[in-house]
């Protein structure tokens, strides 16, 4: 029995041969970006610019001086490895030296000059400790902005609430210190027992800003892991625990933990050193303190926290915050929660809908340090 033999045709094979080159340029892509790949591409396109501007300062070297050579040389530092820069910086004094030797003055300027000559090697200098520096770190140029935008989203993601079920509201907002994108302060949340329980922990790290981050990841992470795997009153011992076991220098943090059921609007806040929450009743009118007492996280073993209850009926709205937003160093606790309260009356007729990036926009727009506001509401 003959077999059929199918010859391929060099329309095929030449069609493969570029999918596995197109293929292959595109993980290369992805490997240097992610500080995987080799720099050989950079050095040598940093390397072709040394003579390019070497010989436009041969042609005019007052539109294109010597020092114009510190611009490979700072790409160089933020690109590549220490080895490579090292050579990129034989060049550019190679090329320093031929301007110097080849070419006569101009115009009576000379065209190397000893500042040139500093400038040049100031600024390789600068370039190669930012090299060792990120060598050392591990994480290249390229790279690092890359995982700075992970690390936020990352904690931003954490922090999203839960949807709620009709007749529920619940939003959050959260300013960092000097309007950078990391932040000490963090929420992680859960629907519980089969959906009809809320648990939100409202949790502010010791420090501010960049200093505070990488811990805030952390324990956003281990919180996250912790809140639902537990019941509610072993949450924050347990947190409590994770905390004292890390041994940071600086390893203190506030926490508060809202217990809400959903089905009757009862809950439970339990306190770890927190500011206290406020609920407006609206069969009242009135703002009240819900204040529960427990020591900071990471203090000391043994921690006990007491919970204080209440109930969320129809209209009415609790709010929990970190101290940021209430006190500072210009003001008191007790004048900080008459202020926020005093803004939050203006929503009260038209509803609290997106009223939490505004309330600290009213309350503390200018204050340094990091501050979130997260509101519940029964419509």
């Amino acid at each position: 029995m003959a077999h059929e033999v199918r010859v391929e045709t060099f329309t095929a094979r030449m069609r493969r041969r570029t999918h596995r080159v197109r293929i292959g340029l595109r993980k290369a892509a992805v490997d240097y970006f992610r500080g995987d790949g080799s720099d050989w591409i950079a050095l040598v396109a940093l390397l072709l610019a040394v003579p390019a501007i070497a010989a436009g300062t041969m042609a005019a070297p007052l539109w294109c001086p010597p020092s114009a050579l510190v611009l490979p040389i700072v790409a160089a530092g933020l690109l590549l490895r220490p080895s490579s820069v090292l050579l990129m910086y034989a060049a550019a004094a190679a090329a320093l030296i031929v301007e110097a030797s080849v070419i006569e003055e101009y115009a009576n300027v000379p065209v190397v000059t000893p500042g040139d000559i500093l400038v040049v090697g100031a600024v390789g200098f600068s370039g190669l400790i930012i090299a060792q520096f990120r060598s050392r770190v591990g994480v290249p140029w390229r790279r690092g902005g890359t995982m700075l935008f992970d690390l936020r989203e990352r904690i931003r993601v954490q922090s999203k609430l839960p949807g709620l079920p009709r007749g529920w509201h619940r939003e959050m907002a959260l300013r960092p210190a000097g309007g950078q994108s990391f932040s000490g302060d963090f929420v992680v949340a859960a629907r519980t027992n089969g959906g009809r329980t809320l648990e939100v922990v409202l949790t502010d790290v010791s420090g501010k800003g960049m200093d505070a981050a990488s811990r805030a990841l952390l324990l956003s992470g281990a919180f996250g892991g912790l809140l639902g795997s537990l019941p509610p009153h072993q949450f924050l011992p347990a947190a409590n625990g994770y905390l004292l076991r890390q041994d940071w220098t600086e390893g203190f943090a506030t926490s508060i933990h809202l217990v809400l059921d959903l089905d009757t609007g009862d809950y439970e806040l339990i306190s770890a050193g927190h500011p206290p929450g406020l609920q407006f009743s609206a069969g009242t009118g009135r703002w009240e303190q819900k204040g529960a007492e427990g020591p900071l996280l990471g203090v000391y073993d043994g921690a006990e926290f007491e919970p204080v209850k209440g109930t969320l009926c129809p209209g009415d709205v609790l709010m929990l915050f970190t101290d940021g937003l209430v006190e500072s160093s210009e003001r008191e606790l007790s004048e900080g929660l008459d202020r926020l309260t005093g803004e939050a009356d203006r929503y009260v007729a038209s509803g609290f809908h997106g009223a939490a990036w505004h309330l600290i926009e009213a309350v503390a727009k200018d204050v340094n340090d990091d501050r979130a506001l997260l509101m519940i509401c029964r419509d």
